[in-house]
């Protein structure tokens, strides 16, 4: 069961692809998007990479923060970032311990969930469905 909508959204600190620290204490005032996938430079994850990376600039615009989030390494995250030229972070939870906090630990993997946050911290919309190519256009839809 995800996190419901009204929820405060369970605060983290970790390391990002180019092992910079990332806390979403940081981001208070800013609408952030948090997409959990499963791994790294598969099909659909890719796909789904690939459609924030093309609306990214909507996602500027708007001042929203994009975040990827998955269990692999700062190293896998680094490699499937410079591949596909993605302009967002990918925040590293090898431990689980985010995926767990955000109830989407698929059992080693994270869950294909969307989580979007205002800035007070609060969960607002949560994307459980999600289309892998469409994903970001649907995200924007939603937040207007």
């Amino acid at each position: 069961m995800v996190l419901a909508v009204g929820t405060v959204a369970p605060s983290f600190t970790t390391t990002d692809d180019e092992g910079n620290t990332v806390s979403l204490s940081d981001l208070q005032g800013k609408i952030v998007v948090m997409y959990f996938y499963p791994k790294d430079d598969t099909p659909g994850c890719t796909k789904q990479a690939q459609s924030f990376r093309d609306n990214y600039e909507e996602y500027q615009n708007k001042d929203m923060v994009v975040l990827g989030v998955s269990r692999d390494d700062e190293t896998s995250h680094k490699q499937f970032k410079e591949k596909y030229g993605l302009p967002f972070k990918l925040l590293v939870d090898s431990d689980g311990t985010i995926t767990k906090a955000y109830d989407v630990d698929g059992g080693g993997y994270a869950k294909r969930v969307t989580y979007i946050i205002d800035g007070e911290g609060k969960i607002t919309h949560v994307d459980a469905n999600v289309n892998t190519s469409s994903h970001a256009q649907d995200i924007l839809s939603v937040v207007g």
